[in-house]
């Protein structure tokens, strides 16, 4: 009997499968972008190379006029928004603030939200400055009979005046029920005017808002206060023509100096910290073309500020949160040239 002999099995190296031609890499690709590939994806700016062009400071009290044009870190200040004290402010402090190093974009005329007044000056009629009007909304304010006061003199206002200006000195950012009386009143005083007018308001104290800075920047993430500031800053942005004043905040302590850089506990960066929290939802809801600066704090606020210090706070905060040039001229100038200046 015989047996058919077995087929040669396959050796073990011929059953391995021979790896494949892997194409080279080109030398271009272990070379460094040539100059057209890094202009086409050009690094952030420096911060500290990154400044406005001009400065228009559009929150400027009567009663600090002669701090106006002060030098701002070599940055010029080519004019400024006067918040008047007294409705009938002489007309020769206007006139001798032409001569001043700071040219007058516009004058803020003051009136009280608790009656419609009966009689008000026109400043801009014998002096040729666009003037507009504004106002300070407080807690007193929020009751009923006070509240309904409110629109009916705010109606007035918006329909008088081509902007308004309202110093909001009441929690309205981190306090709910605040709020919400806030947003009543703007939008029962904006229903509904006269020919279809579109006014701009403008809105300062609210940014940055309020705040307790013995609150560390890990807890204030989580903190129902910083949410609702989150929350009414993206609900108020939905107003067409409201627009945001970066002006000194209310935290019960001088803004710092220029920053030590010897220090791990120095003031002027934490203060940065804080008020880049605070910057980015409203970066985030109005872009850049509704925020304006401003070196004067509310008037609720006791005491003025060296303008400098502040200056050098907004701009280095803005700078370094990677924002471009044409942010940074908005921001400190052009808005308020186009809202304040000549209709």
């Amino acid at each position: 009997m015989s047996f058919a002999q077995p087929l040669p099995s396959p050796g073990l190296a011929s059953g391995r499968r021979r790896p494949k031609n892997l194409p080279s890499l080109p030398l271009s690709a272990f070379s460094p972008p040539s100059t057209g590939t890094s202009d086409m994806f050009p690094l952030p700016p420096t911060p500290s190379a990154l400044f406005p062009g001009e400065v228009i400071d559009a929150h400027l009290r009567s009663n600090a006029l002669e701090r106006a044009g002060l030098d701002l870190a070599g940055t010029e200040v080519a004019g400024a928004v006067l918040l008047l004290n007294d409705p009938s402010m002489p007309e020769g402090l206007l006139q001798s603030s032409l001569t001043q190093n700071v040219r007058i974009l516009s004058v803020a005329t003051p009136f009280e939200l608790s009656a419609i007044p009966s009689d008000y000056p026109h400043h801009s009629e014998s002096s040729g400055i666009p003037q507009s009007f504004y106002t300070s909304y407080a807690a007193s304010h929020e009751a009923p009979e006070a509240r309904s006061q409110a629109i009916e003199t705010l109606r007035w206002a918006f329909s008088n005046s081509r902007l308004v200006d309202i110093d909001v000195q009441s929690d309205i950012m981190s306090n709910v029920a605040k709020y919400e009386a806030f947003e009543d009143l703007l939008m029962k005083a904006t229903a509904e005017l006269p020919g279809g007018r579109k006014v701009s308001i403008v809105l300062s104290n609210i940014l940055p808002p309020p705040h307790d800075l013995s609150l560390p920047i890990v807890k204030l993430l989580a903190d129902p206060s910083y949410r609702n500031y989150q929350a009414h800053t993206a609900s108020l942005s939905l107003f067409p023509n409201l627009y945001v004043k970066f002006t000194p905040p209310m935290w019960n302590q001088t803004i710092p100096g220029p920053a030590d850089p010897t220090s791990e506990m120095d003031q002027h960066r934490e203060w940065k910290r804080k008020i880049k929290m605070f910057i980015g939802p409203v970066l985030e809801a109005y872009g850049y073309e509704r925020i304006i600066f401003g070196t004067s704090p509310s008037f609720a606020a006791p005491s003025l500020l060296n303008p400098a210090d502040w200056y050098a706070l907004v701009r280095e905060s803005f700078a370094e949160l990677a924002v471009d040039q044409d942010a940074i001229d908005a921001i400190f100038s052009l808005n308020a040239k186009r809202i304040y200046g000549s209709p």
